[in-house]
C-alpha cells in the first residue's frame, strides 16, 4: 500500500508522501525485526513491488496521475 500511495501520488505531493512512508517503512522495519519478522517483512516487501511493478504497468502508465488543479466541479455556477 505504501509504494501504491508514492507511485499514484501528485508529482508536487510525491517528495513528502516518499518521506512520510519511509518513516513508515522504518517503524514497520523496527516493529518486524522486534517481533523475529523479518523474513515474512523482506517477502512482503518483494511481493509488494511485483504487485505494484504490475500495477504501473498494466494501469499506471496508460492513465498518469493528474493535477489537483485539472478537477473541475460538475454544475458549478461560479463563471
Amino acid at each position: 500500500m505504501m509504494f501504491l500511495l508514492i507511485q499514484r501520488a501528485e508529482i508536487r505531493r510525491r517528495r513528502t508522501v516518499t518521506i512520510l512512508m519511509i518513516f513508515a517503512g522504518v517503524l514497520t522495519f523496527m516493529w518486524a525485526n522486534g517481533q523475529n519478522l523479518t523474513g515474512a517483512l523482506v517477502a512482503a516487501f518483494i511481493t509488494a513491488l511485483i504487485f505494484n511493478f504490475l500495477f504501473w504497468l498494466l494501469i499506471g502508465r496508460y492513465n498518469p496521475v493528474g493535477s489537483s488543479e485539472d478537477i473541475r466541479v460538475i454544475r458549478m455556477d461560479d463563471p
